[in-house]
């Protein structure tokens, strides 16, 4: 007789291989598995550029809808280290949790730069200097950078928001 938890379908998460979490989503969707991979859009800087990139938001972390009996078949996919258990069971996941990620996501990425706000920048000779938004064109902003009472032009992608704790 089969359990009828065993039989529902719910939200459980895989712990992947490190940096495999976009590879084994592709494969799991290619299984035609339902799952949900939260990423974050941050900017990365290189020596020679900055590019916006999108990072898992939980390292070596998938989360996956499906019944219980079937997490097991999925860990023959490559790039998957094991399911996540809790109290010797398959963790599970509740729905309200995998919407809160998700809308989290979307009111991040609705912040948007606006005049006023404070930036740091992150390349170039000015790189580590913090300013303030006077104006903001379409790929260029214009900073306030009061240690040197100077007004600059810089590539929107070169900057960052300052956080500061208050």
């Amino acid at each position: 007789m089969t359990n009828p938890q065993q039989q529902q379908i719910n939200w459980y998460a895989f712990y992947t291989t490190p940096r495999a979490e976009k590879r084994v989503l592709e494969r799991l969707e290619g299984e035609g598995v339902t799952a949900y991979l939260p990423l974050h859009r941050t900017p990365r800087v290189w020596s020679d550029r900055i590019k916006l990139v999108d990072l898992p938001l939980f390292s070596s972390y998938v989360f996956v809808k499906c019944k219980a009996f079937e997490l097991f078949q999925y860990l023959k996919i490559s790039g998957i280290s094991r399911i996540v258990f809790y109290d010797g069971k398959p963790a599970v996941i509740r729905q309200s949790e995998i919407d809160a990620m998700a809308e989290f996501l979307e009111v991040a990425r609705g912040k948007t730069l606006a005049t006023g706000d404070e930036v740091e920048i992150l390349t170039g000779s000015m790189k580590k200097k913090a300013g303030k938004i006077l104006k903001i064109k379409k790929k260029y902003v214009f900073l306030r950078i009061d240690q040197l009472a100077a007004t600059v032009c810089v590539n929107i992608e070169s900057i960052a928001p300052l956080n500061r704790i208050k």
